[in-house]
């Protein structure tokens, strides 16, 4: 079990005990592991619970910053849990590549499609997955798409906020417990806007740049051929004294962006659902 290295309230520590036991009397779960706070969570608690009883897949797709895919496997590592990593195909699919706007349920039906073969397949009775209370309240349209395949979000279930599941994995050890949300990469088209593998990789490289110069949080938003950089308001400043825009706009220019910008607001995660 992993020890609880800090105080937790009254009412996390509750949370805590709830989906422990709960995972315990699960007798064998399969995870869709993203490397995301939210579902490595639950992967480490499934490990801790039943051991080689439980197991991760993470679905590998041009949106899948391989920086992040790094880190998924690293951070399994840690845990000790066994991953596997499958190839999902949504960008294949019309209903996902063309962008509309439930987008994110063709890729949720893309991957437990995969998930629940597997699951059946290597004999482990549960999919689960890392969806919280927070983002019950949000447009997610994955979420219907999951529960149609039969997965279960534990969190959800025990309404564990985004802020629980930071302060309990920073009370375990995790060192991942401040880890910046990190939505896919298809998140960063406007609706109606086609996504491909090439301009995926685009955005992909153009963060990248971004955060080797010290940036932790960053999105850069694709609207036709124009970069809309998003970083958090409190890093604007470091922006402008950091980076040599000439340098930015011809690296950028190099992927394919015709026009670079930076958005004022700052970054808003689901900014693009407005």
């Amino acid at each position: 079990m992993f020890n609880q290295l800090e105080i937790l309230s009254d009412e996390q520590n509750e949370k805590l005990y709830t989906i422990r036991k709960y995972i315990k009397n699960l007798e064998s779960v399969c995870v869709a592991y993203s490397g995301g706070v939210d579902s490595t969570l639950v992967a480490s608690l499934a490990f801790e619970q039943l051991g080689s009883k439980a197991i991760a897949i993470t679905g590998i797709s041009p949106a899948l910053a391989n920086s992040l895919r790094e880190e998924a496997k690293s951070q399994a590592k840690w845990i000790g849990i066994k991953q596997l990593e499958i190839k999902t195909s949504e960008l294949e699919q019309s209903n996902y590549s063309k962008n509309p706007k439930d987008r994110c349920f063709s890729c949720k039906k893309e991957l437990h499609k995969h998930t629940t073969f597997l699951s059946k397949k290597l004999n482990y009775k549960i999919v689960l997955d890392g969806v919280n209370r927070d983002d019950l309240k949000d447009f997610r349209p994955g979420i219907k798409a999951s529960k149609e395949a039969g997965v279960i979000s534990p969190l959800a279930k025990f309404k564990f906020s985004k802020q629980d599941i930071r302060d309990i994995s920073k009370a375990l050890g995790f060192p991942w417990w401040d880890k910046p949300a990190q939505p896919c990469l298809s998140s960063r088209f406007p609706y109606g806007h086609e996504i491909t593998s090439d301009r995926l990789k685009m955005v992909e490289k153009a963060e990248e740049y971004l955060k080797e110069g010290g940036l932790s949080e960053v999105r850069v938003r694709c609207q036709g051929s124009t970069a809309r950089i998003e970083i958090p308001q409190d890093d604007i400043k470091y922006f402008f004294n950091k980076y040599n825009f000439t340098e930015l706009v011809q690296y950028f220019s190099n992927l394919g962006f015709n026009c670079t910008s930076l958005d004022l607001e700052g970054l808003i995660s689901g900014k693009l659902n407005r």
